[in-house]
């Protein structure tokens, strides 16, 4: 795989209000939500490789089974799953923020898999997600949540941005800077390069 340095824009977006969420439309025919009561490791890792390949996510590409289980017992971590047909089509990692500040909640990850793209579920997924990040705090004993934010760059899908917008995220911070990465997207078939 060929790695070369590349300009990524980073945007940060933000509610500050429960009533600035502008919902989706109605869900889609055959789609449903589940949250993962008992997330593991290997699942949470293949929707995130699943999810993010196509858009050459690769910041937790290399973790281990162990930096997996630290991140997902967090409190307040919450993973959501969005089931078309009954297959899964994309998936949501809210949690508790990583910027620390300790009255926010973060969409840490949010997206769909290739099949799902353009069918109406994103915008769905995320109104769902944005009223779970406001009701975090309360279900997991945390202290009350002032704001939901979340970050997408120009190395995500190019519906991210839109629909962050569309349900009401306004942008408050943007930052440009020069990081090294795949050529190509990693795909959601990630190849080892061995013997076929």
């Amino acid at each position: 795989m060929e790695w070369a340095p590349r300009t990524v824009v980073t945007t940060s977006l933000q509610m500050t209000s429960p009533s600035q969420l502008q919902p989706a439309g109605p869900m889609p025919g055959g789609v449903r939500f589940e949250r993962l009561l008992a997330p593991t490791p290997e699942f949470v890792r293949w929707l995130y490789a699943a999810v993010g390949g196509p858009w050459t996510w690769t910041d937790r590409i290399n973790w281990t089974r162990a930096q997996w289980v630290s991140d997902l017992a967090l409190p307040g971590t919450e993973i959501w799953v969005a089931y078309a047909d009954g297959a899964p089509a994309g998936y949501v990692h809210l949690g508790p923020s990583t910027d620390g500040d300790a009255e926010a909640v973060e969409i840490k990850y949010f997206g769909l898999l290739e099949h799902a793209i353009g069918r109406g579920i994103g915008g769905a997924l995320l109104t769902h997600a944005v009223r779970r990040a406001w009701a975090l705090a309360a279900d997991h004993g945390l202290p009350p949540a002032r704001r939901v934010w979340l970050h997408t760059c120009s190395l995500d899908g190019p519906a991210a941005l839109p629909n962050y917008r569309a349900r009401g995220f306004v942008e408050f911070a943007e930052v440009s800077k020069e990081e090294t990465v795949p050529v190509e997207p990693l795909g959601a078939w990630v190849s080892t390069g061995g013997p076929q």
